[in-house]
Formats: structure tokens, C-alpha cells, sequence
């Protein structure tokens, strides 16, 4: 019996739930310190997976759960460009669905 192909799983920081790699978007903290969103999911540096909705972004903000996550202060203008990257990236993906 052939086994399928491993599917990686990650934890959203904010929920908490196990979903797929590809269904959750990386904001990572690069090695020069710099938070940003990572949606090809291979920037180098510390990264944590959130869902891809405003809910668990602002709930990760919120709570520091990004803070403590990638183990630096998210200011409020990186989090209003994560805010907005995440934003115009699923508009994008559900006009390519339509």
C-alpha cells in the first residue's frame, strides 16, 4: 500500500488551531530584525503562522502573541503593514478563484 505525501502541519499563534502549511501565512522577524509578512513562506528568519484572516491578526497583536512568538515588540505601523500585505494578498486570491 502506497503512503501519501506528507503534508506539513503548523499552529496559528493566535487560535491555536493545526492546519496546513499552506493555509496559514508566515510573518517572520529576518535576521537584521525587521517583521514583515511572509507569503512565500521561505524568508530566513524566526517565523509564526497565523490564519489568513483579520481576526487572528489582531487577536496575535493584541494578545503579544506575535510578540512572543517571533520574541520582538511588533510596533503598531509593522502591524497595520502586515495588516494590509495580508489584506491585498486575499483579495488577490479570491479574484484568481472567481
Amino acid at each position: 500500500m502506497a503512503r501519501g505525501r506528507h503534508l506539513p502541519q503548523r499552529t496559528c499563534v493566535a487560535c491555536r488551531q493545526v492546519k496546513g502549511k499552506s493555509a496559514l501565512v508566515r510573518v517572520v522577524r529576518t535576521p537584521q530584525g525587521v517583521v514583515q509578512l511572509d507569503l512565500t513562506g521561505k524568508v530566513a528568519g524566526r517565523g509564526a503562522y497565523l490564519c489568513p484572516d483579520e481576526a487572528c491578526l489582531n487577536q496575535a497583536i493584541k494578545q503579544k502573541k506575535l510578540n512572543r512568538a517571533l520574541g520582538v515588540a511588533v510596533e503598531p505601523r509593522t502591524a497595520e503593514e502586515i495588516r494590509d500585505r495580508l489584506l491585498k494578498a486575499r483579495q488577490r486570491e479570491a479574484y484568481r478563484v472567481s
